[in-house]
């Protein structure tokens, strides 16, 4: 798995926990839910992190909480 996909994962486990879906994931954290979508499909390979800051601010965790994660380990090398 590469960091994009990581992230994504991490979005999506994290509105499951919230129990909200995604465009209210945008309302909350004042990301349009574009931005949102793009970071969950193959539009956007490098999700910013203003954005993931964005998201982190809104459901009241922090950056360091979203990469607190067994989804992060082990991730492909970007390098190659």
């Amino acid at each position: 798995m590469d960091i994009k996909e990581a992230v994504e994962k991490r979005i999506l486990e994290l509105c499951r926990q919230n129990n909200i879906a995604v465009n209210a994931l945008a309302n909350i954290s004042g990301v349009s839910p574009s931005t949102i979508y793009s970071m969950l499909n193959d539009k956007s390979k490098n999700p910013g992190v203003v954005s993931i800051k964005k998201i982190c601010d809104g459901l009241g965790i922090t950056i360091r909480e979203f990469f607190n994660s067994d989804i992060f380990d082990n991730l492909e090398q970007e390098i190659k």
